[in-house]
């Protein structure tokens, strides 16, 4: 499926997913590289709800995402606890 994108939510993010009935991961049909707040605007999430975007692994500030079809990407909402955001490799920035 090269043309999907594995996507991830997590926290109240998670909720969100499951409102929508999607599954998680869900699949998520991509078909050319796109920002991260164009992902956001197409999956109709704000994009305060977002504060990290994750790409195979890596932290991304949403601005700063590029996701491509094939990419394993997960959103994390703001208000991640102090040691966990430490262990997924993120501080916030002001």
């Amino acid at each position: 499926m090269p043309d999907m994108i594995e996507l991830r939510g997590f926290m109240g993010l998670f909720t969100l997913f499951k409102k929508r009935n999607w599954s998680n991961p869900y699949f998520f049909s991509l078909e050319k590289e796109v920002t991260g707040p164009e992902l956001l605007g197409i999956l109709d999430i704000p994009k305060k709800d977002v504060e990290i975007i994750f790409i195979n692994g890596k932290a991304f500030l949403p601005f700063d995402a590029i996701i491509c079809p094939g990419d394993r990407v997960a959103l994390v909402p703001p208000g991640t606890p102090g040691p966990y955001r430490v262990l997924l490799g993120f501080i916030k920035k002001e």
